[in-house]
């Protein structure tokens, strides 16, 4: 990551469940910006403080 964690984050562990079920990033068109990890943080971050 290019941020400092924080103690919401997704774990190590988590992150390897979910990676699984998410999309591979596509062989063309546009690159990501934001990887899927970073973006499931900010996420969950805004579903647990409401």
């Amino acid at each position: 990551m290019t941020r400092p964690a924080y103690p919401n984050d997704l774990t190590d562990a988590e992150w390897n469940v979910l990676r699984p079920l998410l999309p591979p990033e596509a062989p063309v068109g546009r690159p990501r910006k934001w990887s899927l990890r970073e973006i499931l943080d900010g996420i969950f971050y805004l579903l647990r403080g409401g």
